[in-house]
C-alpha cells in the first residue's frame, strides 16, 4: 500500500508532486490511500488538480477527506461548509465516509474525522461519533481472523507526544480503544504534515498508527514525503519516502509485529 495525505493543492509542492507518480508507480501497490487534505482552501480549481493528480496514480485507490476538504473562504464557500460541506468532495472522489476496499489479504475502510463546523472555535480539529465507532468497530469485528484491517482517516485518534501540531479529536480516544479492540492493525492518518508509527495503549498495543507527511510546501520540520506499507504474515514494514532535490529516498523505516506477536508487556 501507499499512503499519501495533506498535498494540500493550491499551496502543494510542484516538484515533489510530480515525482511522487513516478515513484508511487515504481512501489507498484495493491492500493492507494489517500488521508484527507487534498486541497488547501476547498477551491473547484483545486479539487480540480487533485483529481487530475490521483487519475495519474495506480488503482484501485481509498480516499477519506481532511478539514481542508471543505471551502471556506467567501461567503457562498461558508454557506457550502455549513450547510453542505463535502458536496465538491463528493463530486470528485465518492461518498466521504464508510468507504472499503477488501481483498484476500486486507479490509481497508475509511472514516471521516472531519466536520463542516463544529461547537468550537477551531474547526479543523477532528471528531468521531459514537455512531461511526460503533459502526466502524462491527465491520472490523466481522473480518476474518488474519486479514489485513485497516482504518483511514485524516486526525490521529490519539495525539502524537512531541508532534508539531495536535489534533485533538472528540471522541478520538473511544474510537482508538473501539477499533484496537475490534482487531484493527492500523489506523493511516495525516493533518500533521509528519510521519510517524507508535502503538495504541490498548489491546496489547496491537494495533499501530501511521502517520504520513505532505507534500506541500507547508513543512514543518520534515521534507515532503509519503509512506510505502507493506505486511506479511508476522509484521508490518513502514518507509517514509522523502523528497529530495530531485526525487524521493528513504527517511525512515520501521517495523512492527502482527497479532499473535506484538502483545506488550502488561
Amino acid at each position: 500500500m501507499v499512503q499519501v495525505s495533506d498535498i494540500h493543492f493550491g499551496g502543494e509542492h510542484p516538484q515533489a508532486v510530480e515525482a511522487a507518480v513516478e515513484c508511487i508507480h515504481a512501489a507498484r501497490p495493491d492500493l492507494v490511500i489517500g488521508a484527507g487534505d487534498l486541497t488547501k482552501d476547498g477551491a473547484q480549481v483545486e479539487f480540480d488538480a487533485a483529481r487530475a493528480w490521483f487519475e495519474r496514480l495506480p488503482r484501485p485507490q481509498l480516499l477519506a477527506p481532511g478539514n481542508h476538504d471543505s471551502p471556506f473562504k467567501g461567503p457562498v464557500e461558508v454557506f457550502e461548509r455549513l450547510f453542505m460541506p463535502w458536496r465538491r468532495y463528493e463530486a470528485r472522489f465518492g461518498e466521504p465516509d464508510g468507504l472499503s476496499f477488501r481483498d484476500e489479504r486486507a479490509a481497508v475502510f475509511t472514516l471521516n474525522s472531519a466536520r463542516g463546523a463544529q461547537i468550537r472555535w477551531n474547526w479543523s480539529k477532528g471528531a468521531v461519533s459514537r455512531s461511526q465507532t460503533k459502526a466502524l468497530a462491527k465491520r472490523l469485528e466481522a473480518e476474518p481472523a488474519g486479514r489485513l484491517k485497516v482504518v483511514v482517516c485524516h486526525h490521529p485518534l490519539i495525539e502524537m507526544m512531541g508532534g508539531p501540531m495536535t489534533a485533538k479529536v472528540r471522541g478520538g480516544q473511544a474510537a482508538a480503544l473501539a477499533f484496537a479492540n475490534a482487531g484493527a492493525d492500523l489506523v493511516l492518518t495525516g493533518h500533521i504534515h509528519a510521519p510517524f508509527v507508535h502503538a495504541y495503549p490498548y489491546a496489547g498495543g496491537c494495533t499501530q498508527a501511521v502517520g504520513s507527511g505532505t507534500l506541500s510546501v507547508r513543512e514543518r520540520g520534515v521534507p515532503p514525503s509519503f509512506n510505502i506499507i507493506e505486511a506479511d504474515e508476522a509484521e508490518m514494514r513502514i518507509t517514509a519516502m522523502a523528497f529530495e532535490r530531485t526525487g524521493f529516498v528513504v527517511w525512515r523505516t520501521w517495523a512492527v509485529n502482527r497479532r499473535p506477536n506484538c502483545k506488550t508487556e502488561a
